[in-house]
C-alpha cells in the first residue's frame, strides 16, 4: 500500500465525501464548468493513487434550473446531472460558474433563490469570473470583498456598489464566500480549495498531473505586468521587463531600465509606454505590489524583509503602496489572506 499523503489536515476527512455542486446554465462559459470539476476529480485520482481503498474526496455534481442539455459560449453542450429540486443531501462546496449567459441568468430567480438559500448551510461558495454576479444579485457579496474577471469589475461595482470588488486578485476569500477572476482563476481557486482539504502536497500533485502552476505569480495585473513581457515584440523591452521583475528589490528607475535596454531614457520610456501601455514607474509599481502580495500570502517572512526584498526600501513605503492599491495595509492582507 502506498504511503499516504503526510500533510492532509484533517485524515478523517478522506473517508467522508464532500458535495460539491457546480451551477450551470445556458450561454455558461464551459471552462468555467469544466476547469474547476476538473481539479476536483483530479483530487481523487490523486487520494486513490495514495490509497487505493480510500473512499473519494469529492462528490462532483453539475446542476441547472431545469436539467438536461444546455449550450455553453462555445456552442458545446453539456448535459446537467439533474435539476436543482432535485439535489438532495448537505452541499459542502457550492459552485457558481460564469458566462455570456451571466444577465439571462440573474433573472433566473430559481436560481438565485437556490444560490442564496443553499448557502446558508454550504460550508463554503465560489463563484469562477462573472459567477460573482449571481452572489451579489442573491445578496451574498454586500459588503464583502470579490473578484471578477478584469473586463467585468466596472460593472460589477456600478450595479453592485456594496460589493468591494478586488480588480487584481485571481482570486478572493471573504468568509465562506469565495470569488474568482476570469476562467483559468477558476481552476486557481480550486486548487486552493484543495489545499485547504486535503494539504497543499495534495495540491501540488494535483496541479503537477494538469501541467499547472500551484501558485501563479501575480493577480489579474499580471495579464498587464508580468505577461506583458511576453506579448511585447521587442526583444530588448521584453528582456528588460523579465530582468526587471526578477530584480525587483534594486533601484529600479527609468535610467537603470534604459541602461539595461540599452537606450536613452527618454527613447527608453517612450518606447516602453508604446510596447506595454504603461509608463516605467507604474509597472514597477506594480510589478512591486503583486511579489509582496505572493510572499505575504506564502511565507512568514517579516514584513520588514518583505518591503525589502520586493523594493520598497522600508515597511512604511509598502504600507502606503498597499493603502493605494489594495486599501488595506500588509499586515491585514496576511492576517487575511495567508495560505499557510
Amino acid at each position: 500500500m502506498k504511503r499516504k499523503p503526510k500533510d492532509m489536515k484533517n485524515p478523517a476527512a478522506r473517508h467522508a465525501i464532500r458535495s460539491v455542486v457546480m451551477l450551470g446554465f445556458p450561454a455558461a462559459q464551459v471552462l468555467d464548468i469544466a476547469g474547476p470539476m476538473e481539479i476536483f476529480k483530479g483530487a481523487n485520482d490523486v487520494l486513490a493513487r495514495h490509497d487505493a481503498s480510500a473512499l473519494p474526496g469529492y462528490r462532483l455534481t453539475l446542476a441547472t434550473t431545469d436539467g438536461g442539455l444546455f449550450a455553453t459560449t462555445s456552442g458545446i453542450r453539456l448535459a446537467a446531472d439533474c435539476d436543482l429540486a432535485a439535489l438532495t443531501g448537505p452541499i459542502d462546496t457550492l459552485l457558481i460558474s460564469g458566462g455570456n449567459g451571466t444577465a439571462e441568468a440573474m433573472r433566473d430567480g430559481a436560481l438565485i433563490d437556490f444560490i442564496r438559500r443553499e448557502s446558508q448551510n454550504a460550508r463554503r461558495v465560489a463563484s469562477v469570473c462573472s459567477g460573482a454576479f449571481l452572489l451579489a444579485m442573491a445578496g451574498l457579496l454586500d459588503g464583502r470583498r470579490a473578484a471578477c474577471h478584469w473586463n467585468s469589475c466596472d460593472q460589477l461595482a456600478k450595479y453592485f456598489p456594496r460589493v468591494m470588488v478586488d480588480r487584481d486578485a485571481l482570486y478572493v476569500r471573504d468568509g465562506k464566500f469565495y470569488s474568482s477572476a476570469g476562467v483559468t482563476a477558476g481552476m486557481d481557486l480550486s486548487l486552493a480549495l484543495v489545499a485547504e482539504d486535503c494539504g497543499r502536497k495534495v495540491a501540488l500533485e494535483v496541479a503537477k498531473d494538469k501541467v499547472l502552476f500551484m501558485i501563479r505569480s501575480g493577480g489579474q495585473s499580471q495579464f498587464s505586468a508580468h505577461l506583458t513581457g511576453g506579448n511585447v515584440e521587442c526583444d530588448r523591452m521584453r528582456d528588460t521587463i523579465t530582468w526587471a521583475l526578477n530584480n525587483l528589490h534594486l533601484n529600479l528607475t527609468v535610467e537603470v531600465l534604459a541602461r539595461h535596454a540599452a537606450m536613452s531614457p527618454r527613447n527608453f520610456a517612450r518606447a516602453f509606454a508604446v510596447e506595454t501601455g504603461w509608463t516605467p514607474a507604474n509597472f514597477i509599481a506594480c510589478a512591486r505590489i503583486d511579489a509582496a502580495r505572493r510572499k505575504l500570502e506564502e511565507s512568514r517572512l517579516n514584513i520588514d524583509v518583505v518591503a525589502d526584498d520586493c523594493g520598497f526600501g522600508n515597511s512604511e513605503r509598502m504600507r502606503r503602496a498597499f493603502h493605494r492599491h489594495i486599501g488595506i495595509p500588509p499586515n491585514i492582507y496576511r492576517e487575511r489572506f495567508q495560505s499557510l
